[in-house]
Formats: structure tokens, C-alpha cells, sequence
């Protein structure tokens, strides 16, 4: 289902804007339908209270909750079952935020993301993106919504914009608050700026080196790490929020001296922070985590070359919930492996 099939088939019943917007608003904000100075009963078209019912019945549909897995930190990983027996991953965060999925599966093929080794395999609707957010709702409340889980979102971007501009309007979440996260297509830096909720960016940013960013992301744009915090600058100035960089911290791969400097020479005067997130470990993939004390010593020196770096320890570390591991796992269980050769890296 897509927000703009809903919306016709509430036009089609008889709804006007204002009745259009209150049962949106209902569904998106998990509010119970008789909530409100407006009782349903005495303003909606008759048309449309005999088949709201079923069309809520069919977005509670939409997501079921396969699984949720606390960690330590305040967070919980969610494995979420789509109607066609596909599963995502979305995340409750501390302080009230929450990620979501935006595809099962990822073209991009990041070497270090469990996600992408499988591919693409559908894109995630936008009433699907926002059901990920109302069954979050039903467990705790949701002030902010990070487009951080499975998939590269600028990858399926209708769906996403269609989904944060009915987060930004009726799901009461400020546009700050809605972070697209994406390794950089081009596209997104027009597209995010015409509508009418801006979102805040985050931009996969991991190295300093464009070659190698090139093989740490081998299928993303061919836009070198200068380039991407040219276009970046542009769209924080534009909509008034800062870039979100986001440096996976990789032992022995992106965490030299020379990245260092490298990091300093991007990001200084830039309206951006960096948030430094050491890696989280996955089985049989060979990159490692490197020590929480090593991160921070590497979090204090940018802070010391005046670069706002913010150490965050990727949610769910303590029960292997490294986006796509819930996903793999359930797989794994229910499916037979097939192993697949890996090809050589240079």
C-alpha cells in the first residue's frame, strides 16, 4: 500500500481534506478514533465510517512484531514481518527515537553491512515505513525517526519522501527529527530541499580516501568524500540543520593518523558533527571493533582540532543486533544456508 492509494480511497468514500487529515493523523499517531473534541460519528461522511473499520484493519495489517531483542542501553532491536513474509529490522532507540527500514535487503553491498549481502530484494512501501513507526508507538512513544536501518533509502526514494512528509505533517514528529540517512546519491540533495518537510541529513561518509570509500562501498555513487561534503554543506545551509557524517570506525582500516587529518581537513568550518560509531562485529565478516578506549582517544583529538564529534556505540551491540543480523538469523533458522564463494578483494 502507498499513502497516495489511502488517500484516493478516502477521496473515493467521500472524505475532504479535513477528513482526509484526521484519519491519517488518527492511524500515524496511534490515537483511538472517538479521541478528540470531534467524535467521528458526527463528522465523517457516512461513507467513510462504515469503511474505516476495515481500512484500519488492513494498516494494522500492514507490520506484526516477529521478535524484539532489549539491550542494555535502552534500546530494542524489532524484527518486523510484512505482509508477503518478508522481514525488516527497525530499532527503538533511547530518548525516544526509532530506525527504520526502508528496503528488505541493499544494492549498495557495503563490505562491513551484513544488509547488503543478499542483495535488493523489494523495495518497502511508504505505508509500510510508517507502519513500522506506528507498531513501534504501540510499544513506546516515538519522538524521532532515523531512515538508518535495512536498505539505502535515496535507493527508493518516493517511498521514503512520501513517508516523512506524512511523518512531518501528522505524525506530530519535528522535521529535524526525521534524519535520511544515504551514502550520497546525488538526487537526494534537490529532492529533500523541494518538499515541504525538509529532513535533516545524514551522509555515510567512512573515510577520507575516495579509493577507499570506492571499495568500502562498492556500489555507491562515484562521489569522492570532497565531493559529497560539497554537496552536504550546501543542504545544511539550505535548511538550517547541520550534517550528520557518519564514520564507521573500522580497526586498522579508517582509523589512522593520516584519516584523522584527513577528517579535519573536510569537516573544518562545515556546518556538520561527526558521529564516530565503532563497528559493529559481525560473525565470519572480517573487519573488527576497535577498543572503546581507542575510540575515544580518537573522539577527544578531533575535538581538540575542533571538529563536534559525537561517540555513540551502535545500538544493540550486547545482543549481536548489528542492522540485518535479526534478518539473517530468522533466515538461517527457517531456511537452508547457501553459501556463496566470496570474491576477492583488492
Amino acid at each position: 500500500m502507498q499513502i497516495q492509494d489511502l488517500r484516493q480511497r478516502l477521496r473515493a468514500l467521500g472524505a475532504k481534506p479535513e477528513h482526509e487529515q484526521r484519519v491519517l493523523r488518527d492511524w500515524v499517531q496511534v490515537r483511538v478514533r472517538d479521541s478528540g473534541r470531534r467524535r467521528p460519528g458526527n463528522y465523517l461522511p457516512l461513507a467513510l465510517r462504515e469503511a474505516l473499520p476495515a481500512i484500519e484493519a488492513e494498516l494494522a495489517g500492514l507490520t506484526r512484531l516477529i521478535s524484539s531483542h532489549p539491550g542494555e542501553d535502552g534500546s530494542a532491536r524489532l524484527l518486523v514481518g510484512l505482509q508477503d513474509g518478508q522481514t525488516v529490522e527497525s530499532v527503538l532507540l533511547p530518548r525516544d527515537g526509532l530506525c527504520v527500514s526502508s528496503q528488505v535487503g541493499c544494492a549498495v553491498g557495503c563490505v562491513f553491512c551484513m544488509t547488503g549481502r543478499d542483495g535488493l530484494i523489494r523495495q518497502v512501501s511508504s505505508a509500510e515505513i510508517v507502519a513500522q513507526v506506528t507498531l513501534a508507538r504501540t510499544l513506546r512513544p516515538v519522538k524521532k525517526v532515523v531512515f538508518m536501518g535495512m536498505g539505502e533509502p535515496a535507493h527508493n526514494l518516493d517511498n521514503v519522501i512520501e513517508a516523512i512528509n506524512l511523518l512531518g505533517s501528522e505524525g506530530n514528529i519535528g522535521h529535524k527529527n526525521l534524519v535520511f540517512s544515504s551514502v550520497g546519491d546525488p538526487r537526494i540533495f534537490t529532492r529533500l530541499a523541494e518538499g515541504p518537510v525538509k529532513p535533516a541529513l545524514a551522509l555515510s561518509l567512512h573515510t577520507s580516501k575516495a579509493e577507499l570509500r570506492e571499495r568500502l562501498l562498492p556500489r555507491a555513487p562515484r562521489l569522492t568524500p570532497d565531493e559529497l561534503v560539497e554537496l552536504g554543506e550546501t543542504y545544511a545551509r539550505a535548511t538550517g540543520y547541520p550534517i550528520q557524517y557518519q564514520w564507521t570506525l573500522l580497526d586498522g582500516i579508517n582509523d589512522s593518523a593520516e584519516e584523522l587529518d584527513g577528517i579535519v581537513r573536510l569537516l573544518s568550518g562545515k556546518y556538520a558533527l561527526l558521529n564516530m560509531i565503532p563497528y559493529n562485529t559481525i560473525p565470519d565478516l572480517a573487519f573488527k571493533r576497535p577498543s572503546w578506549e581507542k575510540a575515544a582517544a580518537i573522539a577527544r583529538h578531533l575535538h581538540q582540532c575542533g571538529i563536534l564529534t559525537k561517540l555513540r556505540d551502535s545500538a544493540g551491540q550486547d545482543v549481536d543486533g548489528g542492522c540485518g543480523q535479526l534478518r539473517a538469523r530468522a533466515q538461517t533458522d527457517s531456511i537452508p544456508v547457501k553459501i556463496h564463494p566470496r570474491r576477492p578483494h583488492n
